[in-house]
């Protein structure tokens, strides 16, 4: 039985990447900060035959975090860790612009590291496992639309690719997921346009597609990946001229 951990799993990708997981002969643990939402996601989960246990908390809680990390891998080894849970700041005109900015970079930084440190040492000393971080089309360069979410996703990426590089032959699995646009609650968010705006259980099928071939970087969708590579070697005063035309968050 593949054993999967899998935070943020109440909405968006994580609830879909849940769903597209859930099957007979899979366990499935699930963490989001809404009890409601994940125990329907669970719930739904169950209905596909998966065995499914789900826990409220906030990824930014250290102790409880690492509590229910080796928990779980102590019921059964844990094969797959989906570092899935994060946040954006809102559109424009936020009076609380200051909080919103740590805010992102506190679940989105800390919350990564909260969730695979615990069993990095764990699945290295076993020689397997695979750890799976979340990061965006928008962690290929710091944006002046979105300073704190861009640079946090730019972390998450940069920290992920090295971690691939330094376990490399310990046998632990690391991959950066970089979406675009995905249908959620973060994007419900959004008041402007949102190119190539895909549903969350195509991007689900996308990833899982890409962790299953053990693929550094899975980004997509495929032009707007492109366009965020291309944006990224671009001199930085060239950049500022794209940037005036661009929405602004935090």
């Amino acid at each position: 039985m593949k054993h999967i951990l899998i935070t943020g799993a109440s909405s968006g990708i994580g609830q879909a990447l849940a769903l597209e997981y859930a099957a007979p002969n899979v366990r499935l643990s699930l963490s989001a900060r809404n009890h409601e939402r994940l125990a329907h996601v669970a719930d739904a989960c169950r209905k596909k035959g998966a065995l499914v246990s789900e826990h409220v908390l906030d990824v930014i809680d250290r102790p409880a975090m690492t509590k229910w990390l080796h928990t779980c891998d102590q019921e059964q080894e844990i094969d797959l860790i989906i570092a899935n849970a994060g946040i954006s700041g809102g559109s424009s005109g936020e009076d609380n612009w200051e909080e919103a900015t740590r805010d992102i970079f506190t679940v989105n930084m800390a919350g990564v590291l909260n969730t695979i440190l615990p069993l990095v040492p764990v699945m290295v000393e076993r020689g397997g496992g695979q750890i799976a971080l979340m990061s965006s089309l928008a962690g290929f360069r710091g944006l002046a639309s979105s300073p704190a979410y861009s640079a946090s996703k730019v972390c998450v990426k940069a920290y992920g690719e090295a971690l691939r590089m330094r376990y490399a032959r310990t046998g632990l699995k690391v991959n950066i997921i970089c979406p675009g646009f995905v249908k959620s609650r973060i994007t419900d968010q959004n008041n402007f346009k949102m190119p190539l705006l895909m549903e969350s259980d195509k991007a689900a099928k996308i990833i899982r597609k890409g962790l299953s071939k053990n693929k550094a970087i899975i980004a997509f969708p495929g032009p707007m990946a492109l366009a965020a590579r291309l944006f990224a070697l671009l001199p930085l005063w060239l950049v500022e001229r794209f940037t005036k035309l661009m929405p602004t968050k935090e």
